[in-house]
């Protein structure tokens, strides 16, 4: 197949989001960065080694590391059954590809993870998202206390909930540092997948740095993915490193053909952007996302040359949200229509070279920029425009709630 043709066979996101990955050309619109979010303004302390590390060396005759994770860390991992009310509109599908809850109401059921002794869980949003009640059981005990959803933020799809349980039920587990996981490091997923309690199943880390979609619509970026078995039902569950530490949130899968369960292809939200939603629902109680309010997509060799572009790398401009922050800061769109190889999109735009006086090579670096700035901050741009170059500074603004609130053109 010649370049071309597989490049424009590649995906591509044109949608006026900021963070969201949508299909049709690897194009994305920029806008995300996370923070975190909630309700309450309380205060949450999560430590950063609330139980000893795993002694992967022998113990008691056992050398299995994957026996001494699950009964170190099993303690601490939640079963998590939320009460749907029923709704008129059709139930929607869920990450792992399933209605959980759904139109007709019902129960879903998930995972958590304990993160200190004062009974606060991480887990997923769309576990309790929409929830009447929510219920948990930790580690093997059958005694079922009720949870209070403390903050959720769809967002990054984590959602803080505390129990109050007696000291002796509460084994919390160590979170690690996901920004240091590498590709082929084993790992340990512990959860409830279709129901089965405390399940354990092994792999490695598959990948890293990884976008998913997110429930409200936007992105979530430095995912990691793993073939260890997760399956609908451990959503919100741990993904534990050798050293027995939490490095992900378990919370979506791809399949394949018409099935829904596992096919070695499983996605975990970092715990460093868990760390974040919690510190954040400390700090403000609510949680806020920095905004661009771009689409546009990576230039490539090929691309440049097919539409005549100067750079060989960069960010081509595709469409600015009206009235966003790039908006109104001046970056320009693109204004002229064009189709190559079936595929539609808008020429002229502005291409960005640079992000705060860093030289990058295409979209993700913007979105990453995006994506760990606050909403107020400034973001200075060099682009270039009709052949000469301009700086353009940008106050970053706040991300609507969901993708489907972005002001189309």
């Amino acid at each position: 197949m010649p370049a071309m043709r597989r490049f424009f066979k590649t995906s591509f996101g044109a949608a006026l989001l900021g963070g969201a990955v949508v299909a049709l050309f690897g194009w994305v619109a920029i806008s995300a960065g996370w923070i975190k979010s909630d309700s309450g303004g309380r205060t949450v302390t999560v430590s950063e080694t609330l139980s000893a590390p795993v002694d992967t060396k022998e113990e008691e005759g056992d050398t299995n590391a994957v026996n001494q994770i699950y009964r170190h860390d099993g303690g601490g991992v939640a079963f998590i059954s939320s009460q749907i009310e029923p709704k008129e509109e059709e139930p929607s599908l869920s990450p792992f590809g399933q209605p959980e809850g759904g139109g007709g109401g019902g129960v879903a059921t998930g995972s958590g993870i304990l993160i200190d002794t004062e009974g606060h869980i991480l887990t997923n949003n769309h576990v309790v998202e929409d929830a009447s009640k929510v219920e948990v059981k930790l580690g093997a005990s059958d005694t079922t206390y009720t949870a209070e959803v403390v903050g959720a933020d769809p967002a990054t799809d984590v959602a803080l909930l505390k129990v109050e349980a007696p000291e002796e039920e509460l084994h919390p587990l160590p979170l690690g540092d996901s920004s240091k996981v590498q590709v082929g490091e084993a790992v340990v997923a512990i959860g409830n997948p279709f129901g089965l309690d405390r399940t354990v199943t092994s792999g490695i880390v598959s990948a890293i740095q990884r976008q998913i979609q997110a429930p409200d619509g936007f992105s979530i970026s430095h995912v990691i993915q793993t073939d260890a078995a997760i399956n609908p039902g451990n959503s919100g569950g741990p993904l534990i490193d050798g050293e027995g530490k939490v490095i992900g949130i378990n919370s979506q899968i791809q399949t394949g053909g018409s099935g829904n369960g596992n096919v070695g292809i499983g996605f975990a939200v970092p715990i460093n952007t868990a760390r974040e939603v919690v510190q954040q629902i400390e700090a403000h109680g609510e949680v806020k996302h920095a905004y661009l309010g771009i689409s546009g997509g990576s230039i490539t060799p090929d691309l440049a040359k097919a539409l005549k572009i100067p750079e060989k790398e960069g960010v081509l401009v595709n469409e600015v949200v009206k009235g966003g922050p790039a908006d109104e800061a001046g970056l320009k769109g693109g204004d002229t229509s064009a189709t190559i190889e079936g595929a539609s999109f808008r020429l002229g735009g502005d291409v960005i070279t640079e992000v705060n006086g860093s030289k990058i090579d295409g979209m993700e670096e913007v979105i990453n920029a995006v994506n760990a700035a606050h909403p107020g901050e400034k973001m200075v741009l060099t682009v270039d425009r009709d052949g000469n170059t301009k700086k353009i500074t940008v106050t970053l603004g706040v991300r609507p709630a969901s993708a489907e609130e972005v002001p189309s053109r």
